[in-house]
């Protein structure tokens, strides 16, 4: 390579890594759509030769050069293929942010549980914040695996991009069983009260509502009270929003009747 090209290439690596947001959003967006869930869709024929192809493909790009990699990465955050899980693994420890938290994403596409423990690390450690938030969202998808107390930790001390991200994590997390669902709810209900980001508010709140059926009486009374606190005194309107939305979806006779008082006193419209 001439002197020329290594600082073009120079230049391209640095542009990509001072900014990471463009593409963790195109990530996010894809990690939010299941290609599986295609299968049968009326509108669109799942063509497994394809997906085989691209997968062939994206196993080549993962052991190449930087550019070749993050199009492997993008083949896997849409694909699952157990074969991409070493190279994903080994993804982990670049020293580039936008293939470490690309891989993150990937691997939340693609679960193992040897991927944990290194998943958990980055939470706790890494430097970029965009990777810990690419952590966040892609441990929701070990719900089985000790993720629970991390995320409280983040949920309670990282920046507003990953805490954004936790309280889904959580709900998954605290949905297996009803002594995960309290420790993770009462955290959900403290950022409520206190987080200072409306979006984090909205998104404990959605994740309480997830997490309802799986608390004892004296817990959801809890998180029933705390509803009815943000949905009247909330400074946010999207906040009191989500919190009435949540607070309907709950389908108690009792909380909807309360609901309709309120209404008729003018306290909500």
């Amino acid at each position: 390579m001439t002197n020329s090209e290594a600082r073009k290439e120079d230049q391209s690596l640095s542009s990509l890594a001072l900014d990471p947001e463009l593409l963790a959003e195109e990530l996010a967006a894809e990690a939010d759509l299941d290609p599986l869930e295609s299968i049968g869709s009326d509108e669109e024929t799942f063509d497994s030769q394809a997906v085989a192809r691209a997968c062939d493909q994206g196993i080549v790009w993962l052991q190449q050069g930087h550019d070749e990699r993050l199009q492997g990465l993008r083949v896997f955050c849409e694909h699952r293929d157990p074969r991409a899980i070493p190279p994903l693994m080994a993804l982990l420890n670049q020293p580039c942010p936008v293939e470490r938290m690309s891989a993150v994403y990937a691997l939340g596409r693609n679960p193992s549980p040897q991927a944990v423990e290194p998943l958990l690390r980055l939470l706790q450690a890494d430097s970029n914040a965009y990777v810990r938030k690419a952590t966040a969202w892609s441990l929701g998808n070990f719900p089985d695996a000790p993720i629970l107390n991390p995320l409280i930790r983040a949920l309670q001390v990282d920046v507003a991009a990953v805490r954004l991200w936790c309280p889904g994590s959580l709900a998954e997390a605290g949905s297996r069983s009803p002594s995960k669902a309290d420790p993770a709810a009462g955290q959900l209900l403290q950022s409520l009260r206190i987080d200072s980001e409306p979006v984090v508010r909205s998104n404990c709140i959605w994740a309480l509502g997830r997490l309802c059926d799986q608390l004892v009486a004296p817990r959801q009374q809890e998180l029933v009270e705390a509803l009815v606190n943000a949905l009247l005194h909330d400074s946010e309107s999207s906040v009191r929003d989500e919190a009435k939305t949540a607070l309907e979806q709950l389908e108690d006779p009792a909380v909807l009747a309360r609901l309709q008082t309120l209404l008729d006193e003018g306290f909500i419209r």
